[in-house]
């Protein structure tokens, strides 16, 4: 297609934040946009345990859960071009930094605390958020490590998704990465 960059290797692009941030719209609007697949790691991580997030937590671990996300990472690898939606935790494995960053670009929808919670409309997709302390403490604990991973960073406060995937494109479309 003319006008867009045609990439020969993986070249995925992540998109990393807290819960409720806005990662799957952001990745399926580019995606409409440019006519670019999308895909989200916590339903590709439910199709590796037969079950929903919340039954996984339930019933066999969080760990078992981040294991089957880490699998979902790895089987991206033999794809072009997706726009990855992450779940939250996502960056709390080192092993799947390594995997997104040898795949394409981490892009991080930096936003307050109050900003994400103000978009999750139910907690039972979201079984590591147990209530305000917790979601103070998932949030702090996993900040730095969004930031850390980022290659480029789009903040989303007072936006609404359709500014923040505006702004990502921006910012991807002069990488030459769109």
């Amino acid at each position: 297609m003319d006008g867009y960059v045609v990439h020969e290797e993986c070249d995925h692009i992540f998109f990393v934040g807290f819960n409720g941030i806005g990662k799957t719209t952001v990745a399926r609007n580019i995606g409409t946009l440019f006519g670019r697949s999308w895909v989200d790691t916590d339903r590709l991580a439910e199709r590796v345990c037969h079950d929903s997030v919340a039954r996984v937590f339930e019933t066999q671990g969080e760990e078992c859960f981040r294991e089957a996300e880490t699998r979902a990472l790895r089987g991206l690898a033999s794809r072009k071009s997706l726009l990855v939606a992450c779940g939250g935790g996502v960056v709390e494995r080192p092993e799947n930094l390594e995997i997104m960053h040898s795949m394409g670009t981490v892009v991080y929808l930096k936003g307050e605390l109050d900003y994400a919670l103000s978009q999750i409309h139910s907690y039972e997709r979201r079984p590591e958020l147990k209530g305000a302390e917790s979601v103070q403490e998932v949030f702090a604990r996993r900040e730095p490590l969004y930031a850390s991973a980022a290659d480029l960073v789009v903040h989303v406060g007072g936006k609404s998704f359709g500014e923040v995937a505006d702004e990502a494109v921006r910012l991807l479309w002069e990488e030459g990465l769109l």
